[in-house]
């Protein structure tokens, strides 16, 4: 029985996934398929907005990782629908900014990407365990997404080692350290808090970026 529900669950997951990629099939581009999909408001009007994780299938991007096991190793990318009283329309399409799910995580596995809606921003989050954890934060604003705020935790297991917090609209970064080393397991962490000013830059636009990977402050 156990077994039989497990199959159930997984017919049923694939079911709802292909229903939603027959809903917005018209925005997947050609050789993509939908990876995963949330729904929020992004523009403040009151309707439900959809921003749908795409993933390439291109068949020369499935290798041998380093354990000799086959991978997909296709990236993923974005695509952010507005609903309007005639359906949907797309305000942004990039491709492939994120990596594959299947990349090499070292001793570890990779770092999980998730997608959020929530007070009509969006939120794109890695978390990787004990390691830690990195936060995007994106508005709306002149007919793209921009890079308003980024936050990062560093960690070694349960410890937090220090955390990051840079608002780019006010230019100003909060770093919080952890002022005790080689603190055991259920150790006290003893915390510092450090202000600083950034430098002012053009605010990043989803639309624009190549690598996530990359933006790392």
């Amino acid at each position: 029985m156990k077994h039989i529900a497990l199959l159930l669950c997984f017919l049923s997951f694939n079911f709802v996934q292909a229903q939603k990629a027959a809903d917005f099939k018209a925005f997947i581009p050609a050789s993509f398929v939908l990876y995963d999909s949330i729904s929020g408001d992004l523009n403040r009007d009151g309707l439900k907005d959809m921003v749908l994780i795409i993933k390439d299938t291109q068949e020369k991007n499935v290798v041998k990782n380093q354990f000799g096991e086959m991978v997909d190793r296709n990236r993923r990318g974005i695509v952010i629908l507005f609903q309007t009283e005639s359906g949907f329309k797309q305000v942004i399409l990039n491709k492939r900014c994120f990596e594959s799910e299947n990349e090499d995580g070292g001793a570890y596995y990779p770092p999980e990407l998730d997608a959020s809606i929530d007070h009509n921003k969006l939120f794109i989050t890695y978390n990787h365990g004990r390691y830690g954890s990195w936060r995007y934060t994106f508005r709306y604003q002149n007919n793209d997404f921009v890079l308003i705020g980024y936050d990062r935790t560093d960690r070694s297991g349960p410890i937090i080692n220090s955390e990051i917090s840079i608002n780019f609209l006010t230019k100003k970064k909060k770093e919080v350290l952890n002022m005790k080393d080689n603190i055991e397991e259920g150790g006290e962490e003893e915390f510092k808090e450090f202000w600083s000013d950034i430098k002012d830059r053009e605010l990043i636009r989803l639309s624009k970026i190549n690598e996530f990977y990359d933006l790392y402050f």
